[in-house]
């Protein structure tokens, strides 16, 4: 997460966008050259192509320490250095009259998608830095969740970026806060969302929904992949030592998950009620589990079995 006066933020927001923009220009510029079978710089075939284009010198040489601290713009440089590779081939083919090798055109689109997927997860967390945070666990505040969800959403539905939400909720933190205080309970909480940041993609974002409850938006994933990612960070969180009581005695707790696809075709708020509905039903099933949201389940006689005081804190 950037930590930057908005002064700073608002800069560095800026210069993405023109470097963004130099990237899709690029990009564009070798579309009508295989596509025209136009001539073309024999430098761009050089194995150096990639630091000399004006993304690539932006990347390599003015880029600001800011944004190079952040984890994925090592992804951005690497995938961009992949770009030039693979376009450097394209172009050699269409130089030379051959057919253009179906692989590595879906490999550079492929790559595209990812770059700007890395682009984008940098201008959204500017914007979330310049944006009010959750003051006690730092995870961003539920103000944020709807426009940033709306966003993945719109992308969703444009078939570019699909997305999964999960709701995380702590599994008898009223334990804790009963015993030891509520000071206590905020320590746990402030590590479970360092835990989730440390261990999630840079992308990848959590948001305090309320009280214990957190959602996460995964984007790029599909549901099976965000089960297996939720899996990790359940079974990881359960062996974390979270905080220490007043004894000194280590804290361990568990949080259950319930998962659900940022459907498409039906509002964002219906997903968020699908994944809360999962939520429900493995705090139901027993806590410190991972379920997904399925209509025959969570909608129908499965869940409706339980009483409001099984699924209680």
């Amino acid at each position: 997460m950037f930590k930057a006066e908005p002064t700073v933020l608002r800069r560095l927001r800026k210069q993405l966008q023109q470097a963004t923009q130099e990237h899709s220009s690029w990009h564009d510029s070798v579309i009508r050259k295989i596509v025209c079978r136009l001539s073309f710089d024999p430098a761009e075939l050089e194995s150096d192509a990639h630091r000399h284009c004006r993304f690539g010198h932006w990347c390599h040489e003015q880029a600001p320490n800011e944004l190079r601290e952040q984890p994925t713009f090592a992804e951005i440089v690497e995938e961009h250095r992949l770009q030039h590779r693979i376009a450097a081939r394209l172009l050699e083919q269409a130089a030379s009259q051959l057919p253009i090798d179906v692989k590595d055109y879906d490999a550079w689109a492929e790559g595209n998608v990812r770059l700007h997927l890395a682009l984008d997860t940098l201008r959204h967390e500017i914007q979330g830095a310049l944006r009010s945070t959750d003051a006690l666990t730092g995870a961003y505040g539920r103000v944020e969740m709807l426009p940033e969800l709306r966003e993945w959403h719109e992308l969703s539905r444009r078939n570019v970026q699909r997305c999964c939400v999960a709701f995380m909720d702590m599994d008898n933190l009223k334990i804790v806060n009963d015993s030891h205080g509520h000071a206590l309970g905020d320590q746990v909480l402030a590590a479970v969302v360092h835990y989730l940041t440390e261990d999630l993609r840079p992308y990848d974002k959590v948001f305090r929904y309320g009280g214990d409850e957190f959602l996460i938006s995964l984007p790029g994933v599909d549901l099976a992949l965000a089960q297996k990612i939720m899996q990790r960070i359940r079974e990881g969180l359960g062996g974390t030592r979270l905080a220490d009581g007043p004894n000194g005695e280590p804290i361990y707790m568990t949080a259950s998950f319930g998962i659900a696809t940022l459907d498409p075709d039906v509002p964002v708020e219906e997903s968020i009620d699908r994944a809360d509905k999962a939520l429900l039903l493995a705090k139901a099933a027993g806590r410190n589990r991972v379920m997904t949201w399925d209509p025959a389940v969570t909608t129908g006689t499965m869940l409706q079995r339980y009483l409001p005081e099984d699924v209680a804190e």
